[in-house]
């Protein structure tokens, strides 16, 4: 008994936050916080991205722009790692989050689908949230080795990354026939997992209402719609010559030199 009692002592010792996260509910609250901030950032990446079809220049000084948010408050980039470390957080909590609530379910459910039909009555979209979301964080990690890192010899042999170059190298890489591929493959199960994580949102913070049922199904549609066609944009309309690379790669300079 006083084994128990001392346990149970150092459980209750344990900060509010780090008890709310080890339950089912406080993970539902975390997923879904993560999720909208994962969502977030996908609308804005995709509204930034839309300079692409203003031309290199414009493209270029919005990439600049991003090294030099709150410059001179802080230092060049120190903003911009701040945010992907945000990001990243964000990433591994949800990920996480989605995992153990996997795994919390499985456990609790002493009995498998009843009939097919009881498996059916799932919508494709939640069936699939494990599969569209690693479908895209395996396109994603490609993604920034193709872009951001440029990573030696992920492009082929003629490997034409260029430090700096924003509206190049994303030109030049979509440029490829493969590349175009991967992107409408990838942002199709983006925009699966998006419409079932905005729809459920509103169910795991709790404000779940029949009476709002269509306008949460509307906006989980509305939202993935427009940032998956918007991604989907850049590669089918660099592929039918809309955007061109520029034929030698120009860096943005403040100056214009």
């Amino acid at each position: 008994m006083a084994a128990v009692t001392a346990d149970n002592a150092v459980k209750r010792r344990l900060p509010f936050p780090i008890e709310f996260y080890r339950s089912a509910i406080g993970k539902k609250y975390v997923m879904a916080a993560t999720g909208m901030g994962l969502v977030l950032f996908a609308l804005a990446h995709m509204v930034g991205n839309l300079k692409m079809y203003l031309g290199a220049a414009e493209f270029d000084h919005y990439a600049h722009f991003l090294r030099e948010l709150l410059v001179p408050i802080l230092p060049r980039t120190v903003t911009l790692w701040l945010l992907r470390l945000g990001l990243i957080a964000c990433f591994v909590l949800h990920t996480h989050c989605a995992y153990s609530l996997t795994m919390m379910n499985r456990r609790a459910r002493t009995v498998d689908y009843q009939s097919k039909r009881d498996y059916l009555a799932a919508n494709f979209a939640s069936r699939s949230m494990r599969w569209t979301g690693i479908i895209f964080t395996l396109f994603l990690f490609w993604h920034l080795a193709d872009l951001t890192w440029g990573v030696k010899g992920i492009r082929g042999g003629g490997d034409t990354w260029k430090r700096g170059f924003a509206y190049y190298n994303l030109t030049s890489s979509l440029g490829r026939p493969i590349v175009a591929v991967l992107y409408i493959v990838a942002n199709i199960a983006l925009g699966v997992h998006l419409f079932h994580g905005a729809w459920s949102f509103f169910q795991s913070v709790g404000w779940n209402n029949p009476r709002f049922n269509a306008w949460r199904k509307k906006f989980a549609i509305g939202l993935s719609a427009v940032i998956v066609l918007g991604n989907l944009s850049f590669p089918i309309l660099r592929q039918f010559g809309v955007t061109k690379p520029s034929k030698a790669p120009i860096e943005y300079t403040p100056n214009g030199s």
